[in-house]
């Protein structure tokens, strides 16, 4: 939370990124120290089903991580809509991270810890992409996410080592589907 009660500062590091559905005051690129960003987190209900889970990121505690995203400034009663949003195994945490342009706040990021029931866990980058490319739910195909989530990082002015793996797998993926066609 910030000093202020008015106000509180969310970080986003997956579709809060580059899906931004929801009012904001003010948006800073941001970091946060000590979290890997994973795509450990089961989606049945955005980006697969119960049947055929997709694959979402999460944050893993690593030291010596840093996890690049994007920081908001809204009102509290924007959670009614980001509690329902980010309802299927996160839960807010409250954590320090810093802007690029100087300075660090306490804020809200939402967390899926690995105790969640939709939470997948590790698996080698090939495998996850392989399910990515597979899956499908209600808010669209789980390649979109990823594809998304790493433009969107390339923007931010870097792209994390665990996404450009998953991202050229799937592209991988797509072009061998295209050339056996």
């Amino acid at each position: 939370m910030t000093a202020h009660t008015d106000t509180v500062w969310l970080f986003g590091y997956g579709s809060l990124i580059y899906k931004v559905d929801f009012p904001w005051l003010e948006r800073r690129p941001a970091w946060l120290q000590g979290w890997a960003r994973r795509f450990w987190q089961g989606s049945h209900d955005h980006r697969g089903t119960p049947e055929a889970p997709g694959r979402v990121v999460t944050l893993i505690a690593s030291a010596g991580a840093r996890c690049r995203g994007m920081a908001y400034r809204i009102s509290p009663d924007v959670f009614a809509h980001l509690d329902h949003r980010e309802k299927n195994g996160y839960a807010r945490r409250s954590l320090e991270f810093c802007f690029d342009d100087g300075g660090c706040v306490q804020g809200v990021v939402y967390v899926a810890d690995p105790a969640n029931e939709a939470f997948l866990g590790e698996a080698p980058e090939a495998d996850i992409a392989r399910q990515v490319a597979v899956s499908h739910g209600p808010s669209g195909a789980n390649r979109d996410y990823v594809l998304g989530l790493a433009q969107a990082l390339r923007e931010l002015g870097g792209l994390d080592a665990h996404v450009a793996a998953i991202e050229s797998h799937l592209l991988g993926l797509d072009a061998a589907h295209a050339v056996a066609k």
